[in-house]
């Protein structure tokens, strides 16, 4: 009896850290290793990435990590799996020169055989499982499709794609591998499901680049573009329409310089040696607002808008923005970032009206809509649809697309991360069990879980601010030598509201008096009634809950005396 199980630890009904599993005869094979970007209401939470205890409890067992494509949300996770997971990783040439990279940045060594370069015709072979890869057009350089073959049929991960014809990918060696899956059989299609709400088609690759060109050529002065640093397709576009305009080209942007030297190294982005721009820092001799100059203003998630907003208020040290500039934005605002996006164009009106923002739907595409995602279940066939990559309203549409071209509930299976979804010779029997499937929140670069504690003490500090009473006091006398000292940040105007800050002296005294005329001082004890007591009444009196920090300076007069004596 063959035995088949796949379970998602992230990337079904969120937008991010995909890492899905597919476990074959015991073996554990890993799709992508993703990380998420917090909203806005993460305080200080740089990333998010998966809880792979479940991995690290079978690490034995795990075959290695099959990469789709170069994106954060598919490769940003591999660090952190690296340091509790010794095992290979495989991907493209590009995919693998990027995540090498990023290793770099996150201190995590790598011996020389761990990364795997694979191509289309690379065929990995496990016990009775064989992996190969194919081409997806994606907007990053050499995207693949993982195709795992089993002895019920293969498992088809499409990861992100779409059918853009116009893209130099190789579309007919693409369809002759998914019509050689299809005849022998496609188990289960793990496909993406971000634009199966998305019922119009989106631009072309043609299309985009007519729209850049006509902005270009009627605009006679400097044009910044805002784009994201992975989007090397768009970027390359916009390169070659600024070189047949006789334009220079200056990429700016913290992260992106990295991302276009692998692209550029690998031959996937081509920039002329005579048409690069290399600004200088703004002085009273450059300004940097040369007519011929196209900006390419780069980052992830934010960054292309923080930058914006520098170049708008003038304290960016390259650029800054004038009424005669052309701004482009090109970056469809990620979950968590709309607020900002949204600022950003009202900062840039401030300073020019001449901006222009290109519909989501005239930009190439990024993820297949429902007529595409139709495409690929009606060339492979598959027994069962699986949907992935996307929220759960994004897994529901796709349903509905597949119900369009024939396909019954029972053989749609749409699951939430940790769900174990079993097939049996060949049929699908149902969630039989789940696997923990938390998030860890990262903050900077230690991998370790931030945690529900200390992201409650950031809530609060944001929402209620911080009361700090700080004291020194002699243990042995049991008398107190200074303050109490208050220092408020967040929570109220000191100077407008002496009544507070008495009534919690008074309380600080009061609390004191308890604790500083019994026979031992039992500082714990001390602080924590300080923190309930002034927690309390400023509730009380404010309705507020700011967090209360009580320092308690323990300072013997007498000894300090014999040590400078």
């Amino acid at each position: 009896m063959s035995r088949i199980n796949f379970f998602a630890l992230g990337g079904v009904q969120e937008n991010g850290k995909n890492l899905y599993v597919l476990e074959v005869e015991k073996s554990l094979f890993i799709l992508d290793c993703g990380l998420k970007y917090p909203t806005s209401e993460l305080y200080g939470v740089d990333i998010i990435v998966n809880d792979l205890s479940y991995l690290i409890e079978n690490k034995e067992r795990i075959e290695g990590v099959f990469l789709s494509h170069a994106h954060d949300d598919h490769i940003g996770g591999v660090s952190h799996l690296l340091k509790e997971i010794p095992t290979k990783i495989y991907g493209s040439r590009f995919t693998l020169a990027v995540l090498k990279e990023r290793l770099k940045e996150d201190g995590v060594s790598v011996s020389a055989d761990q990364l795997v370069e694979v191509t289309v015709k690379t065929a990995l072979k496990f016990k009775n499982t064989t992996i190969r890869f194919f081409e997806v057009s994606h907007n990053i350089p050499e995207c693949f499709g993982i195709a795992v073959k089993t002895e019920d049929g293969y498992i088809i991960y499409t990861s992100n794609y779409n059918f853009d014809q116009n893209s130099k990918i190789n579309y007919a060696y693409m369809f002759r591998s998914l019509a050689v899956f299809a005849k022998e059989g496609v188990l289960a299609l793990l496909t993406e499901s971000l634009g199966a709400n998305t019922e119009q088609s989106r631009g072309s690759i043609l299309e985009f680049k007519l729209r850049i060109t006509n902005l270009m050529s009627q605009t006679q002065n400097r044009m910044i573009f805002s784009l994201f640093s992975s989007d090397i397709l768009r970027i390359q576009q916009i390169v070659n329409i600024a070189i047949e305009h006789n334009k220079r080209i200056a990429i700016i942007g913290r992260k992106t310089q990295k991302i276009v030297n692998q692209a550029m190294a690998l031959g996937y982005l081509s920039i002329p040696e005579k048409n690069l721009a290399n600004l200088r820092y703004i002085d009273d001799k450059c300004d940097n607002n040369d007519k011929d100059l196209v900006v390419l203003v780069t980052g992830e998630r934010h960054e292309p808008y923080f930058m914006l907003q520098r170049m708008s208020k003038q304290i960016d040290r390259l650029i800054h923005l004038e009424p005669t500039d052309t701004v482009v934005i090109l970056t469809t605002p990620y979950l968590g970032t709309e607020k900002m996006a949204a600022r950003t164009l009202d900062i840039i009106y401030h300073v020019t009206s001449k901006v222009k923002e290109l519909n989501a739907n005239l930009l190439p595409a990024s993820s297949a809509n429902r007529e595409e995602i139709k495409e690929m279940i009606n060339i492979l066939q598959p027994k069962y649809v699986i949907p992935i990559i996307g929220e759960y309203r994004h897994q529901y549409a796709l349903r509905i697309v597949a119900n369009c071209i024939g396909y019954e509930d029972k053989r749609i299976l749409i699951a939430d991360n940790g769900d174990i979804l079993s097939f049996e010779n060949g049929k699908y029997i149902g969630i039989t069990g789940d696997v923990p499937c938390s998030e860890i929140l990262i903050d900077g670069k230690a991998f370790k879980d931030v945690g529900d504690v200390v992201m409650r003490d950031r809530e609060l500090l944001a929402e209620d601010g911080v009361v700090l009473i700080s004291a020194n006091i002699n243990p042995r006398t049991k008398t107190i030598l200074v303050g109490p000292e208050i220092v408020t940040k967040g929570f109220i105007y000191t100077k407008e509201n002496d009544d507070i800050l008495e009534r919690i002296r008074e309380i600080f005294f009061m609390v004191s008096n308890k604790f500083l005329t019994s026979k031992f001082i039992n500082w714990s004890d001390y602080k924590t009634s300080l923190k309930n007591e002034i927690s309390h009444y400023i509730y009380k009196d404010t309705k507020r809950n700011p967090i209360i920090i009580p320092v308690l300076i323990s300072t013997d007069m007498e000894i300090m005396k014999k040590s400078t004596s």
